[in-house]
């Protein structure tokens, strides 16, 4: 029988209270209550009440209250205490990437629902009684709610309508509430339900992580397999490993458009689907998830990178796949890298975290051949299927024709294959129909009002759009700055635009768009691979979307419309980015017994990068990649970390950047550029202005930067953010 935790003898706490303007605050614990570190309490704060954890006193500083004057915290939540591994997590975070402790402590209570009493919750559904004249609200809410069960305000962002419409239906019978078990258990996998038959290869590699999950000891494995080599296979194995010691596993993917692909090969390896983590997810899948995983209920979770800060109770295994994706670094809020962390996570739980590539990232391989990291290597395609052909089309001699956007080898490639029954994939990282849209009478083009970003036309929704704050507005019929009518013309090719010339060029070929816009929920992502799978798809257009994670064995050409894009701009990792990207989606193609092409369209066909993706020479690419890093004093031989001074007033933005930079430190081991606006020196109403720390890889950045800034105290619409080992320069 375990022990009841100690009865401290002062009753002092120190909690750490979800409130980012305060540091950690200490209350008193009434008789009748006993509290440990890791406890959820609720702890008074002024007339309100809020939510705290209790930490170690002697981890954290805090005011010197007379203990007399201490308040009484008013009750402890339901939930098992957050486990010191996590703890040390949050501390590890908030501490590396410069942000407040309450801020990353939040991100692992990320469900509310979960921390309150009650086991049921009611959600409601279409009844399947005749409707009768129905307004024209209602029947919008009856079309879309076809198969759905959520929560009324679930159920009224599903349908487009507000909530009193729904409460309508429920009044006038349309709607039934449903009693859902909320803690209902998921349902067990089977760690030997279907084991699948590896090569040598992978039996080996497999082998050493099945022996590191029974080791228990913490280890970051690089696992650096060509596409297709049949990674997840492999390190199913050491999933299968944890389960049978009774561990949970946290798998996390890139994409929410990944899982639903994941989930099927989760599946038919271990009989059932594993718990999902994301932000599409009902609250009430989120209270479920997050009771599952405090518990050791949940044995398996696959998410997005917030699963990283889940209070998992016996965490034996972490798993990142497509781990050099940049979608795994946050951009605002706690600004951290999931990839990072995850590996930070492993040795506070001392567990083994494996990163799985195709095409690592750089910092990560120097972490492997310093012997920091262990890589294991999937030299081969499974099945004996071999590696597609790649070819550059330069555009300088092979053209496309007059206001079209495909080369006339990519063209006669399309049409080969169509004839042949086989799909391609045509790939451009760029949503919308056109980047650009202009009046030809007056040159009047179409910007942004909140950001320093032109809107792009959205043909499909006859929309102009902003990709960065969401803005959107009508696709006029006439120049609002001199009024002629039908004078717009669109500048620069989208996805949109590349359909609609796949449409003309074959018009008996089916085409799917495929990007954030159409594929906005797992179920929609499920139809797309149902469909490619069944072939009912002839020709994928799409962007970074289709890069990764799907395997449609018939799809046997890929071409990559502009390979030059990701090189423009002033991102120092754009040529790691570049290579990554069309690797990946070249990695689409042959994958089945049909051999694969690649065509990759240039205007720089000399340019190193495309030299090595034409060579398939990555290690040749790293190598310089690697020496080029090294001059600049960049990652992993150096650090960064990005200063954004922002305010809805610009020149008070530009005062306060200047400030900043008036006294900037003068130190041997850092350097510091800016203040300068921001390549997007406007977004979302606020102007920007950024500096760039650049320090030798032994330098205490963070030091450097908190004494820095402490004495500066600016208006109250001034914003100071510290991006630590930024991704985006813009």
């Amino acid at each position: 029988m375990s022990q009841p935790p100690p009865r401290s003898q002062s009753r002092r706490i120190r909690c750490v209270v979800f409130n980012a303007a305060l540091g950690p605050l200490d209350y008193k614990v009434p008789a009748h209550l006993d509290v440990v570190p890791g406890q959820v309490v609720v702890c008074p704060l002024g007339p309100r009440q809020i939510l705290g954890v209790v930490w170690e006193e002697d981890r954290l500083p805090s005011a010197d209250v007379p203990e007399h004057k201490l308040r009484p915290i008013l009750g402890v939540v339901p939930v098992p205490p957050l486990g010191a591994p996590l703890r040390r997590l949050i501390e590890w975070c908030a501490d590396y990437y410069m942000a407040p402790l309450s801020a990353v402590a939040r991100m692992a209570l990320s469900s509310t629902a979960a921390l309150q009493g009650g086991s049921t919750v009611t959600e409601y559904r279409l009844s399947g009684r005749e409707p009768g004249r129905l307004t024209p609200q209602r029947a919008q809410a009856m079309d879309l709610l076809i198969d759905q069960q959520a929560t009324i305000r679930e159920l009224a962002e599903i349908a487009e309508v507000s909530d009193g419409v729904l409460r309508g239906m429920v009044n006038a019978g349309l709607l039934e509430p449903v009693t859902v078990d909320a803690d209902r258990p998921y349902p067990a996998a089977d760690p030997r339900h279907a084991v699948p038959e590896l090569t040598p290869t992978q039996a080996q590699v497999a082998g050493r992580l099945v022996e590191a999950v029974a080791a228990r000891r913490f280890v970051t494995f690089l696992l650096d397999g060509v596409t297709g080599s049949g990674k997840t296979e492999t390190y199913a194995e050491a999933i299968a490993a944890a389960l049978e010691q009774g561990r949970q596993v946290l798998v996390l993917l890139p994409e929410i458009a990944l899982t639903q692909s994941f989930l099927a090969r989760f599946e038919a390896r271990f009989g059932v689907e594993p718990v999902t983590w994301h932000s599409s997810l009902k609250s009430s899948e989120r209270r479920r998830a997050w009771r599952a995983v405090a518990q050791g209920r949940a044995q398996v979770v696959v998410g997005a990178r917030s699963a990283l800060f889940l209070p998992f109770a016996a965490l034996g295994l972490i798993v990142v796949d497509e781990a050099h994706e940049i979608s795994f670094k946050q951009d605002d809020g706690v600004r951290y890298n999931a990839r990072d962390v995850a590996v930070m996570r492993g040795y506070f739980e001392s567990i083994p975290v494996v990163l799985a590539s195709a095409t690592p990232a750089l910092e990560s391989l120097h972490m492997a051949a310093s012997g920091r990291y262990e890589r294991l290597v999937l030299p081969s395609r499974f099945g004996g299927a071999g590696l597609p052909d790649i070819r550059i089309l330069d555009l300088r001699e092979q053209a496309p024709e007059r206001g079209h956007w495909l080369a006339p080898p990519l063209v006669e490639g399309l049409r080969e294959r169509l004839a042949k029954g086989e799909q391609s994939l045509l790939f451009l990282n760029r949503r919308g129909y056109a980047p650009l849209t202009l009046c030809r009478t007056c040159g009047y083009r179409f910007q942004c009002p909140n950001c320093s970003a032109w809107l792009v036309e959205h043909r499909l929704s006859q929309r102009l759009a902003c990709h960065h704050c969401g803005h959107e507005v009508p696709t006029p019929r006439a120049c609002p700055e001199c009024g002629e009518p039908d004078c717009l013309v669109a500048c620069g090719p989208g996805v949109e635009r590349i359909a609609d010339e796949v449409a003309t060029i074959l018009p008996e070929a089916r085409v799917a768009l495929v990007t954030s816009d159409t594929l906005t929920s797992a179920a929609k992502a499920a139809e797309f691979v149902a469909q490619a799978e069944n072939k009912a798809i002839d020709v994928i257009v799409g962007t970074q979307l289709v890069t990764k994670g799907y395997h449609f064995p018939d799809l046997t050409l890929v071409g990559v419309v502009d390979a030059d894009m990701g090189l423009e701009g002033g991102d120092l990792r754009a040529a790691e980015r570049t290579y990554q990207q069309v690797a990946q989606v070249a990695g689409r193609a042959g994958r089945g017994e049909k051999p694969g092409e690649v065509l990759i369209q240039t205007r720089h066909p000399d340019a190193p990068v495309i030299a090595a993706l034409a060579s398939g020479d990555r290690d040749a690419f790293y190598a310089a990649e690697t020496e080029a890093r090294r001059e600049a004093h960049a990652p992993p031989f150096g650090r960064w970390a990005a200063i954004i001074v922002s305010s809805e007033d610009e020149a008070e933005a530009r005062d306060a950047a200047r400030a900043i930079g008036g006294t900037a430190p003068r130190l041997d081991d850092v350097m510091i550029l800016g203040p300068a606006p921001a390549p997007l020196s406007l977004l979302r109403g606020r102007y920007r202005y950024r500096l760039l720390v650049n320090a030798r890889r032994s330098s205490e950045v963070q030091k450097v930067i908190r004494q820095w800034l402490e004495p500066f105290r600016f208006p109250q619409g001034v914003r100071v953010a510290v991006d630590i080992d930024p991704y985006s320069f813009v």
